[in-house]
């Protein structure tokens, strides 16, 4: 369903009453409303009648059963009421009434998990059954719009809740990495990226920059792997920088133009991470801060995003 910008909106957007930075620990009830009506939406109802298998219920029964065994519940609680008669129902209590703003993102993240990977994989035979209002892609393009509409920094992106702190990096960086690493042959450098996602959404920033290094490296091993380049696979960040750069990854005509660009390869990611990441912090517990963090996300996407075009060219 689109999103429309309704009279009260527009009067907001001219009084400059919209949201300039992304909240984080906060999750508007009107907000907690629309996600709730999008996966009603993505998820549709039974059609009923002969053969009638109610997917979106099973589909609903599925998600509470594995988010109650990661809790360790046999059920979630919900506001003063006690317990809700369904999986369905207890899962919608949870997203609409939970003061723990990582669970209502747990709801959020495996429903459009489950309308992704599950309803999209086999959509037409899915809405053989069931009515939808949504599809896969126009359900995560609406969470996503209302998300930034309330100011609230996160997006679902590639099948998983991530922080965005500004909108440019995500739409610039961010995105497009996840884009590419998407295919299937850097399966293993994008789960390594989102688990940087998600450390950094925790605020555990060693892990976000420990994370970024593998991502990093997994590329280049992958690329001089499919290029058929001599390496070995415990070589570190710079050593398989040097594998690229010695087999042309930047086109020779252009060497000069982007010395400073080995340089930043060189000292960026693995400096960073091998300075406060990677190393014993000694007797006083080294503190990594949120700026030094997402300056090495936003680093290894950009990095990652030129080496796999570059590869490809």
């Amino acid at each position: 369903m689109p999103v429309f910008k309704l009279y009260s909106k527009r009067q907001k957007e001219l009084r400059g009453e919209v949201p300039e930075v992304f909240t984080y620990d906060n999750l508007p009830s009107g907000l907690r409303v629309q996600a709730s009506l999008i996966i009603d939406d993505a998820f549709g109802t039974d059609k009923g009648g002969y053969g009638s298998s109610n997917k979106p219920e099973k589909g609903f029964a599925i998600i509470h059963e594995i988010i109650c065994r990661e809790y360790g519940v046999f059920e979630l609680g919900v506001n003063n009421t006690g317990y809700s008669r369904n999986g369905k129902e207890q899962l919608k209590s949870q997203l609409l009434y939970s003061k723990e703003v990582d669970n209502v993102l747990d709801i959020i993240e495996f429903c459009f998990k489950y309308i992704t990977k599950v309803i999209g994989k086999d959509l037409a035979d899915y809405t053989q059954t069931t009515d939808i209002k949504l599809t896969p892609d126009e359900a995560v393009e609406e969470l996503n719009a209302r998300l930034k509409e309330h100011g609230v920094g996160y997006q679902f992106e590639s099948g998983e809740i991530i922080r965005v702190d500004s909108t440019y990096i995500h739409s610039e960086i961010t995105k497009p990495v996840l884009t590419l690493l998407w295919d299937d042959k850097f399966i293993g450098a994008n789960e390594e990226y989102l688990k940087a996602h998600e450390h950094y959404r925790h605020g555990r920033n060693k892990e976000c920059l420990t994370d970024c290094l593998k991502a990093f490296e997994s590329t280049m091993k992958i690329i001089c792997a499919e290029k058929g380049w001599s390496f070995n696979q415990t070589d570190t960040a710079s050593k398989l920088i040097n594998v690229c750069f010695a087999n042309n990854l930047i086109p020779s005509f252009t060497q000069n133009q982007f010395s400073s660009l080995q340089n930043l390869l060189t000292t960026g990611i693995p400096t960073i991470r091998n300075k406060v990441g990677g190393h014993g912090q000694g007797q006083v517990p080294q503190k990594v801060d949120d700026e030094l963090t997402r300056y090495g996300l936003n680093l290894t996407g950009a990095n990652i995003i030129f080496l796999i075009e570059q590869s490809s060219l």
